[in-house]
């Protein structure tokens, strides 16, 4: 009995060595430093796991990670750096689209060709190094999937802007218009009729955008690798898994199919100790507290109009709090309030997790947004661009965030809405409400994207979760083409009744005209041989008379 419980036992033992020491390419083209935050923090959980990984993204390391090969080619690094050069926030206040409908429709294939002109990539692929897994961004996966195509590999996603539906849709979950926001616009999943048409605008045009771009793109691909090379749109629904930069205590609950699992706060960590010096400056505050000020990776502060910087000091210099203002570079400013500092970096997650932190003024990025929810902070959200809408306004609907628009915005519409976040219970009531949705999980999110990663491998690509629905296109997936088949039936069906009741209608109309002209015949013949007679009987009788 013994022997025969052998290989039960042991299989998970064996399935879990089956994907040990794997080599794992991971590559992300996204245009902002915040895309790359995922995969470091899988690729460190993975390595730990004795798996080695290979990195390749646009910004080099800021630090080193025993067992992680990062390789930063100069042709996308340098296109990324010269692309990230908008006015953003000048931009949001003017009232203009902070990135033209152009430029972002160009990153895509202006990035892909950079990448793959770029000699180290060229060194790369000609290497004929083999891995077992390429893993790829879902924002901006098109020309890595030239890679896929090459290495002949399974590849999964990370979706790291969580609210863009396009690697989970194409791949076959669900995303219909009516409960889906487009990822760049402040809508919510609770849309009357007038939001719902313009997200269905927004999101056509989207699609169009990104139709026009592929296209373009497509064409590079087949210059480095060959004209037989299949469209990205026929790979990309190939795709094994996807971890999802989401979950439903923070972002929207979706009808995601088996090869979708929702790893959102998978770099959050536990708050340490802070140096010395800033410790004693925020003890300084004594009950008041601090307020942290960051915009995060993707807006530069030092491309910030100098309005703007005064707008922020007139309104946090007023404050009782002390403020923490996370800023990239020399701003030139002048009179910084006592109770400001500015500082290059700061250690966000250990800043949110301190007990004297009041509240967090971002541009509603999706990290930062996991991240305060996780350590339970109300946020005043100013969104700049991208995802920065669709994440503040879910924050504000789930009553832990105060939104504010660049376009109206003033020092006092500032300093009052900070003024109303920390002093109004309900903020934080909700917040922590929030985290505690948040953290009530049976695994980490690390270990779940660990496990989904190392099922793939073990499972050579794991194609038995994909749907089939990937493979229908709009027509057949909405039923549309039954719908149409049934209708041509029904109208096939009612002419033909139509026809025959008619038909028999007309015949039986005549058969009963007809049967009536007959009697009328019979009628008038027996008439007339009536008369006939008659007649015949006057001329004889006129006849004697006559006689």
């Amino acid at each position: 009995m013994k022997g025969s419980r052998w290989p039960i036992v042991c299989l998970p033992i064996l399935l879990a060595a089956s994907a040990c020491g794997s080599d794992i390419l991971m590559v992300t083209m996204g245009g902002t430093k915040s895309h790359k935050i995922p995969f470091l923090e899988l690729a460190q959980g993975l390595i730990r796991r004795n798996h080695n990984i290979t990195l390749i993204s646009p910004f080099s390391p800021d630090f080193h990670i025993e067992g992680l090969e990062e390789i930063v080619p100069e042709g996308l690094s340098s296109f990324v750096r010269g692309y990230m050069t908008f006015d953003l926030v000048g931009a949001r206040m003017r009232g203009e689209e902070p990135l033209p409908y152009k430029d972002i429709i160009r990153y895509g294939y202006e990035a892909c060709e950079a990448f793959l002109s770029d000699y180290e990539t060229r060194s790369f692929l000609r290497s004929g190094r083999s891995y077992d897994l390429i893993m790829l961004d879902g924002a901006y996966p098109e020309c890595a999937l030239g890679l896929v195509y090459r290495m002949k590999l399974p590849f999964m996603y990370i979706n790291t802007v969580g609210f863009y539906a396009g690697p989970t849709s194409i791949s076959g979950s669900p995303a219909p218009y009516s409960v889906t926001p487009i990822f760049a616009k402040a809508f919510t999943d609770n849309m009357g009729f007038v939001d719902r048409a313009l997200n269905t605008f927004w999101h056509l045009g989207a699609m169009l955008g990104h139709g026009i771009s592929v296209t373009i793109l497509q064409g590079v691909l087949r210059r480095h690798f060959g004209p037989q090379m299949p469209h990205v749109y026929d790979m990309g629904k190939n795709v094994s898994f996807i971890l999802q930069n989401g979950h439903y205590s923070v972002s929207y609950p979706r009808p995601f199919l088996p090869n979708v699992a929702e790893v959102a706060c998978i770099h959050c960590k536990e708050s340490k100790n802070l140096n010395p010096d800033l410790e004693d400056w925020i003890s300084g505050a004594g009950a008041a507290g601090f307020v942290y000020v960051s915009m995060g990776s993707s807006v530069k502060t030092n491309k910030m109009p100098l309005s703007a910087h005064r707008l922020f000091i007139d309104a946090l210099g007023r404050l009782p709090q002390r403020v923490l203002w996370k800023q990239d570079g020399e701003q030139n400013l002048t009179d910084i309030p006592s109770n400001i500092r500015l500082y290059n970096w700061l250690p966000q997650q250990d800043l949110l997790g301190h007990p004297k932190i009041k509240v967090f003024i971002t541009h509603g990025g999706l990290l930062s947004m996991f991240e305060t929810v996780y350590h339970a902070v109300p946020i005043i959200s100013i969104p700049v661009f991208c995802d920065h809408d669709s994440n503040a306004a879910k924050a504000e609907l789930d009553g832990y965030a105060k939104k504010l628009d660049l376009q109206y915005l003033t020092s006092d519409k500032l300093y009052r809405a900070i003024k109303e976040v920390i002093n109004e219970p309900k903020y934080k009531i909700q917040v922590k409400s929030r985290q505690i949705l948040l953290r009530d999980q049976k695994e980490t999110p690390l270990e779940r994207a660990i496990y989904w990663t190392e099922y793939v491998i073990r499972h050579k690509g794991a194609y038995h979760l994909q749907s089939p629905g990937k493979d229908l296109n709009i027509f057949q997936y909405y039923l549309l083409d039954v719908a149409l088949a049934f209708l041509i039936a029904m109208f096939t069906t009612f002419a033909l009744i139509a026809f025959v009741v008619r038909f028999s209608f007309k015949w039986l109309v005549d058969y009963v005209q007809s049967k009536r002209m007959d009697k009328l015949i019979d009628k008038s013949s027996d008439l007339l041989k009536r008369s006939t007679k008659l007649i015949r009987v006057d001329q004889a009788s006129i006849a004697k008379k006559r006689l």
